[in-house]
């Protein structure tokens, strides 16, 4: 028979308690309550007639305006163009930060890739079309040098939208990359070129290899804030982007159709997730460490 104190929790397990709890309370439940209700006719707590149905899910699938299956490849694209332009320009800032000597000039880059942070969103993505704008610093500037007759298409499309998202998550990218580049023993590096290989060699068969956990974590982080963001692609991009968190939004605040806005948020879920999973996959077979996947 068991003893009491072998029935008492462990002290791990009241270390993950809280995190448990905040999980379940912030991800499993409303996902839960946005599943129950993308399979009903209407809200459930208001319409006590509304019945269980697939209408949404079948909505979405036929889509014979191509509206929502459109809005979908454009989430995914936005965010898979965030997150590679987010990589190539946060790896070599992390990693100049992480090999920095200096304690004094490691603090005030930190600084800097923090600082933005405690600006909100609404506020960098304004800065943003004050700069990109028809009447903004670039093309005004652009016209009084006489290097070009008409403003620039930098906003309102793809292009201003990405430029406002990865400006916003290149210092997740970054933060999550310092800490793992930094914990890299530099003496293997040292290593492999004291045994003849150049900079760029050693970096890519020593440095990059060991740092690929943490370009898991960086890009999967940036590509879930990427295709849930909808202040800035709204802002951004006006009326030539549309992105499925856009159309959910409008079918929960235009439509009053949360049925429908339940389904678009489990299909947005579940093809985000089949990515992450392929992506840390395939990461894990770059880097031959099966505890990846």
């Amino acid at each position: 028979m068991p003893s009491a104190a072998s029935r008492r929790p462990s002290p791990i397990a009241w270390l993950i308690a809280p995190a448990l709890l905040l999980f379940v309370l912030f991800f499993v439940l409303p996902f839960a309550i946005m599943a129950a209700m993308s399979f009903f006719s209407s809200n459930p707590i208001g319409n006590p007639h509304a019945v269980m149905t697939t209408r949404h899910y079948e909505r979405f699938i036929v889509d014979s305006a191509g509206i929502f299956h459109d809005a979908l490849w454009e989430t995914l694209r936005i965010g898979l163009v965030t997150t590679v332009v987010s990589l190539l320009i946060g790896y070599p800032l992390a990693h100049w930060m992480a090999r920095m000597q200096s304690r004094l000039g490691h603090a005030l880059a930190l600084m800097a890739v923090i600082t933005p942070l405690l600006t909100g969103i609404v506020v960098r993505t304004f800065a943003w079309m004050t700069i990109l704008q028809d009447k903004g610093v670039i093309n005004t500037t652009l016209i009084a040098w006489g290097l070009i007759h008409k403003p620039l298409p930098l906003m309102y499309n793809e292009f201003g939208t990405v430029v406002a998202l990865v400006h916003i998550y290149v210092p997740f990218m970054m933060l999550t990359l310092i800490g793992v580049i930094g914990r890299i023993d530099e003496r293997l590096e040292q290593a492999a070129r004291s045994l003849g290989a150049g900079r760029l060699r050693a970096f890519v068969e020593v440095t990059l290899p060991l740092s690929l956990p943490g370009i898991l974590a960086g890009s999967l982080l940036v590509f879930a804030l990427s295709i849930s963001a909808y202040v800035t692609p709204s802002l951004m991009g006006g009326t030539a982007v549309l992105t499925l968190p856009m159309l959910i939004a409008q079918q929960v605040g235009t439509s009053f159709n949360p049925g429908f806005a339940g389904a678009l948020g489990v299909v947005l879920l579940s093809v985000s997730l089949v990515i992450v999973i392929a992506y840390n996959r395939i990461l894990a077979r770059l880097a031959g460490e099966q505890g990846l996947a």
